[in-house]
């Protein structure tokens, strides 16, 4: 008997989400309140606060888009995400929990996209000579997310190999 995954059960992936969500939110709402726009503002060597307005979707791509396709396009992903999420086996628990995560991230962005006409981003790592991407809690999600449903195949390969050895 497989033992179901906490995440993989509607009541505690829904907690996740609006708890993630709540975060999300109460994180930009405090960006928006104390951090200056386009200021850096260092925290630790190589990282430092700076917030900026996103039109597009990860790393500005898509920004000369039209805003409701983007959140149009959001929205399919969240759908899918949702159908993976209902198809993929209750054991896979890192599954389960990235594809919640993602969700969260997802429904962050889409959120800042009706509230302000942008994504509020403002986490900045750098070097003197290089700089990534900024971005912010919700994209966080998402990348952590992706990280977890790609450990979960790697372990599940891992497993379908252990047990074809026997």
């Amino acid at each position: 008997m497989t033992k179901t995954g906490m995440f993989s059960r509607v009541g505690p992936a829904l907690a996740l989400i609006v708890v993630l969500l709540v975060v999300d939110q109460i994180v930009k709402t405090l960006v928006e309140l104390y951090l200056p726009l386009q200021e850096m503002v260092p925290v630790i060597p190589m990282l430092a606060l700076y917030r900026t307005y996103n039109l597009g979707v990860a790393f500005s791509m898509l920004s000369h888009m039209d805003g409701w396709f983007i959140v149009t396009m959001r929205l399919v992903i969240v759908v899918f995400v949702i159908w993976m999420w209902k198809k993929t086996p209750k054991d896979r628990n890192f599954a389960h929990l990235g594809f919640a995560l993602i969700i969260a991230g997802a429904l962050g962005n889409i959120f800042d996209r009706f509230l302000y006409g942008h994504v509020i981003d403002y986490i900045l790592f750098h070097t003197q000579t290089w700089s990534f991407a900024v971005f912010n809690l919700a994209d966080s999600f998402i990348s952590i997310g992706a990280a977890c449903v790609i450990l979960d195949e790697l372990l599940q390969m891992k497993t379908s190999k252990d047990t074809q050895k026997d």
